[in-house]
């Protein structure tokens, strides 16, 4: 096996374009020889398979080797795209391609559309370090056959990633025009990524690759500033952060169109960092990750916090408590994400000008969605968990996903946006403070209309992926007979599928008491991810028991950890 490994490194070795990662493999290539362990094992790591399309694309540690982000990895990648691309589309498909800050992005990008450019594609660079949703806007806006986003979004900082949208001639409908793609397109394309020659033999042309005119992100900015609410509202102070990414600009810009220019950001986080320094992981959603711009509002006495993660599709926000401590974390919460999409699903539910009748949320994501839909005369839907599955729900008005995920304008971008996020939140929070209201005092509304569903979750990051796959099987070998004092009522494993729902690795546990428990593998990280939800009525004249449901999501997060082994 291990002189297998070594003529298949030597292999890439000699084909390999980059200096740099020709020069890393070599420096474990010949220790390896040696018999040196640790030196083979790291080379087992690099050549264990190659990359292959997961809920997000393609997302790696950057470094050498056909298992991780580099521009070998991209050049191929690229290739295999664009023969795809020319086989379903015909003459001359269009391609747009982005990038973020991250390490390597801005070569990984240049090598792509230089493939694109030789295969007989017209490729378009959009301008360095702008947002994902951009790619997702310009697909749509430009009638283009497919765009590729150079990022890994939210990740740690050794990854990088490359996510693949199909458009105009290469998808069926509108509904799927500008969508991340999924099976059986997935396939056919790392099929073709596979036959593509090795990776210095892979023509590119980067003298006949174009540059996106700027009026496509000026039309952006105008389009996502439109989406500020008719009422007038009252003035709203907004801290806000591009958390070391690339949002900062953009939504600024929308932010000032929209008529919110009373911006104050993180000054530490303003400008793109691929090492993200201040924050142990730069995802919103992680513990600590937010608590320089909860410091930053309560300074600023700011009515809303609003987070955008590196490459600005996600977004998460944090509102005033009304405690009055002088401590910022005490004074300010972050909302949950479902706690987010169930206000802007009733926003988007309220208001008839919108278009689209059905509202959606992945699998994950809290049920309170689908009684706002039922409320309001719409159509509701799951779907399996990622922004590709959500985005092409036909006739989506509104989309979300629990993980910070928002699709608040479908026509426009098919996919979460966290700058058209921040923008509906903004103008939700001037609507509610202009008639005297909070966002709480609207969750509390929407707790007394429907219940109180509140959700949390429970992760379990690894360095061992077998730990993943152990407290799975923990899970069906030992199903729990009661969660916190409820017999269980239903288990379903997502694997054999249902009701319009494909196959994905994943349990199901209902209780009596309908509190609902869902198990997974994170697709983008080292993760098992648990969603848990309790359901708790809320007479009309009673407090929202909010105490009480945390304490029951406590109680099952523990039972959990016992029967997963953690």
């Amino acid at each position: 096996m291990s002189e297998q490994l070594l003529s298949t490194v030597q292999q890439w070795i000699e084909h390999d374009p980059d200096p740099v990662t020709r020069v890393e493999l070599t420096a474990l290539l010949e220790p390896a020889r040696s018999g040196d362990e640790t030196a083979l094992a790291e080379l087992g790591s690099r050549f264990s398979g190659p990359l292959v399309f997961g809920t997000a694309g393609l997302r790696a540690a950057v470094g050498a080797g056909e298992s991780r982000m580099n521009r070998a990895v991209v050049i191929r990648a690229s290739a295999g795209l664009a023969s795809f691309l020319v086989d379903r589309v015909g003459s001359e498909p269009l391609v747009v391609v982005g990038c973020d800050a991250r390490h390597g992005s801005e070569d990984f990008a240049a090598d792509a559309a230089a493939v694109f450019a030789a295969a007989g594609c017209r490729a378009v660079r959009l301008p360095a370090q702008l947002p994902t949703p951009l790619v997702a806007y310009a697909v749509r806006a430009l009638g283009a056959d497919a765009g590729v986003m150079v990022t890994a979004s939210h990740n740690p900082p050794a990854d990088n990633g490359y996510k693949v949208y199909l458009g105009a001639r290469a998808v069926s409908g509108d509904d799927e025009r500008g969508v991340q793609i999924v099976a059986p397109d997935d396939a056919r394309i790392a099929e073709r990524i596979a036959a593509a020659p090795p990776a210095d033999e892979v023509p590119r042309d980067p003298e006949s690759v174009s540059t996106a005119d700027d009026a496509l992100v000026t039309d952006y900015v105008r389009r996502a500033a439109s989406l500020r609410g008719p009422e007038e509202g009252a003035d709203v102070s907004i801290a806000l952060t591009p958390m070391h990414g690339v949002g900062l600009g953009t939504a600024r810009r929308v932010l000032e169109e929209a008529g919110f220019p009373r911006v104050a950001v993180v000054a530490e986080q303003a400008e793109p960092d691929p090492d993200f320094p201040t924050v142990a992981f730069p995802n919103p959603e992680e513990p600590g990750a937010m608590d320089l711009l909860v410091a930053l509002a309560a300074r600023e006495d700011a009515d809303v916090a609003i987070a955008l993660d590196p490459d600005a599709d996600r977004c998460a926000v944090a509102i005033p408590t009304g405690a009055g401590t002088g401590n910022p974390a005490e004074d300010w919460r972050r909302l949950s994400g479902d706690e987010l999409g169930a206000l802007l699903g009733e926003d988007a539910a309220s208001d008839p000008d919108r278009a689209g009748d059905t509202l959606a949320c992945s699998i994950v994501s809290g049920r309170l969605l689908g009684r706002i839909a039922q409320r309001h005369g719409l159509s509701f839907r799951q779907t399996l968990t990622g922004f590709k599955w959500i985005a092409r729900t036909p006739g989506l008005r509104f989309g979300y996903e629990e993980a910070i995920g928002y699709c608040t304008d479908p026509a426009a971008v098919r996919d979460k946006d966290g700058v058209s996020t921040a923008v509906r939140v903004a103008s939700l929070v001037a609507a509610l403070k202009a008639r005297g209201r909070t966002v709480q005092d609207e969750l509390d509304r929407l707790a007394h209309m429907h219940g109180l569903y509140a959700t949390a979750p429970l992760t379990f990051r690894v360095a061992d992926l077998s730990l993943i796959g152990r407290g799975m099987r923990r899970l069906r070998e030992n199903p729990p007979k009661e969660l916190a004092g409820s017999p269980v009522a239903e288990f379903v494993d997502l694997a054999d599928g249902g009701p319009e729902m494909l196959p994905t690795e994943g349990i199901l546990v209902r209780t009596e008491a309908d509190d609902r428990v869902i198990v997974r593998p994170s697709g983008t990280e080292p993760k098992l991810k648990c969603y848990l939800e309790v359901v708790l009525p809320v007479p009309d004249d009673a407090e929202v028991p909010r105490a009480e449901a945390a304490e029951r999501l406590e109680r099952i997060s523990a039972e959990l950890r016992e029967v997963l082994g953690f």
